[in-house]
């Protein structure tokens, strides 16, 4: 059996229907993971987020290798036994932080030179201690670690980035082949992801791919985006790395992103998302609502439920959307719980955005399956006032 399974292809983008195929199921794509950086989807089960359809969530290599430690969650069986998740699990390299904690740290060629937020402690998170921790945690996509250096991009820093990645990459999967074949991983069928670099300029995203397609990976991640740039340099960053990778893998778009991002992704081949949006947005208040424009073009709206104009508002969050919060309570009733601090108004928040995000990947499903994909892409908008 193929790693990965294709099962459509859509005639007029790259868009397709895959399976992805792990120890702990399969991953039906396109397909969002909400994001479990510690081992929990904030405020909700992971019950829940199997009934909402949910097939694999995202975890934090960095936050839990600071607490609990993989060594202990090793002990307990891996990660998929110590949050009961049932499920795939995907885990970043740690590579992400070497971005967001730059106060933190110091990269060198050895690793990433961390000083923990928690006791003030450093260590260095090299490829190959990355690789262990993954190992540790068992999960069933795995990362390398990678540089980045952020936005706005500059392109002979994007150069030494592409080529530090690229020989951290070549010590991760000597690493990675080691413990498969010599150690004691809780999933020894865990595979191994490249990350692909080089901000958005074509000829180092062209390197940087075909450098990761060289070492065989089985699935790849584009990185390197939604973090500060403008869409358009986004959706840049994609065109110039999918051509370059091979068409049968899985591709991973990390850290994306808006419903509009990841309807664009996806007709440009990509086939898993993860991105804190959903949750993040649910505890501030903002709500993804479906909507339609005057034309009758289909979208999205986002709405502040904590604006005074809610106060009596005894609608549902969204009328189209059957999930928990919006079949039982109104957007008046989740305002006051925010308002008032209630943590059950995080918890339906969260619900709605993560049932919505699930939801808008069914449709894109369905639009593919059924042949209307076009009609998505064309007509799928960001319609907030």
């Amino acid at each position: 059996m193929p790693y990965f399974d294709i099962t459509k292809k859509d005639p007029n983008y790259k868009a397709r229907l895959g399976i992805i195929h792990t120890a702990h199921g399969d991953i039906t794509t396109p397909q969002f993971l909400p994001i479990g950086t510690k081992g929990t989807v904030k405020t909700v089960t992971s019950e829940e987020l199997k009934f909402w359809g949910a097939t694999m969530v995202l975890a934090n290599t960095y936050h839990l290798w600071q607490r609990p430690g993989d060594a202990l969650v090793y002990k307990a069986g891996g990660l998929h036994k110590f949050m009961n998740w049932k499920g795939p699990i995907f885990t970043d390299s740690g590579g992400f932080q070497v971005y967001s904690l730059a106060k933190m740290r110091k990269t060198m060629e050895a690793g990433v030179l961390f000083q923990f937020d928690l006791d003030g402690k450093q260590e260095i998170l090299s490829p190959e201690k990355s690789v262990q921790i993954q190992a540790n945690l068992g999960s069933d996509i795995a990362l390398i670690l990678d540089d980045f250096p952020g936005y706005p991009f500059e392109h002979s820093r994007s150069q030494e980035s592409i080529e530090l990645t690229a020989r951290w990459a070549e010590r991760a999967v000597r690493e990675h082949t080691r413990i498969v074949q010599d150690g004691d991983p809780v999933n020894p069928q865990q595979k191994l992801w490249g990350i692909v670099q080089g901000a958005s300029f074509e000829d180092l995203r062209k390197q940087s791919a075909e450098t990761m397609a060289n070492f065989g990976f089985e699935g790849f991640a584009i990185g390197g985006v939604a973090v500060g740039e403008p869409h358009e340099e986004m959706m840049q960053a994609i065109d110039f790395s999918i051509p370059y990778l091979p068409e049968a893998a899985p591709k991973h778009l990390l850290g994306v992103g808006t419903p509009f991002d990841i309807v664009q992704a996806v007709s440009r081949g990509c086939d898993t998302f993860d991105c804190v949006i959903p949750t993040r947005e649910a505890r501030h208040g903002r709500l993804y609502i479906s909507s339609k424009n005057d034309d009758g073009k289909e979208g999205y709206e986002t709405i502040d439920v904590r604006l005074e104009k809610y106060k009596e508002d005894f609608t549902p969050i969204d009328d189209t959307c059957n999930c928990y919060a919006c079949v039982n309570h109104t957007r008046a009733y989740v305002r006051h719980l925010l308002a008032s601090d209630e943590m059950l108004g995080v918890r339906l928040a969260t619900m709605h955005n993560l049932r919505f995000y699930l939801n808008l990947m069914e449709k894109i499903r369905l639009a593919i399956e059924h042949d209307y994909f076009d009609d998505l892409v064309k007509n799928f908008r960001d319609l907030t006032k």
